[in-house]
């Protein structure tokens, strides 16, 4: 459930409310696929878009704390810059962090992204590159990011 609780023509605040059930790909990355069994998730959203030297441009900031069961309660924060240096592409540079609350494993990390989009039409194709600049008690991701975009 999301709510804007402010809008203008170039900004946007909003808060999240959600729940999710455990299964592959929801845990965090310290531990087991399945491990766990409820998150509930509160978010505050803030974005704003602009101008700079002629090109288009937005950031996106956003907070959450993750309260889990059977795992560690969560804070992440995570953040997005975009520049369009023309029509039809966009240039994205984005940072996830988080921090488990919970010894032994107190996970933390620190992941970006840097990546291309080029839309045609209605559709865009995204590639780019994804690391783990730094952490404790969690995996390295480091690979490839490729996804398909359609306008609705």
């Amino acid at each position: 459930m999301r709510w804007a609780v402010r809008r203008t023509e170039r900004s946007s605040l909003a808060v999240y409310l959600g729940a999710g059930e455990a299964g592959a790909g929801r845990n965090a990355g310290y531990a087991a696929p399945g491990q766990g069994s409820l998150d509930l998730e509160a978010r505050v959203l803030y974005g704003r878009s602009g101008v700079w030297r002629g090109r288009e441009v937005y950031v996106d900031l956003e907070a959450a704390r993750l309260k889990r069961q059977g795992l560690a309660d969560e804070t992440r924060v995570d953040a997005t810059l975009g520049l369009r240096p023309s029509k039809r592409w966009l240039l994205l540079a984005q940072t996830y962090a988080g921090q488990a609350d919970r010894s032994p494993v107190r996970s933390r990390w620190l992941k970006s992204e840097i990546s291309v989009a080029r839309a045609f039409g209605d559709w865009s194709v995204q590639a780019g590159w994804r690391d783990t600049v730094s952490g404790r008690e969690t995996p390295r991701d480091q690979g490839v990011v490729l996804a398909l975009w359609r306008k609705l």
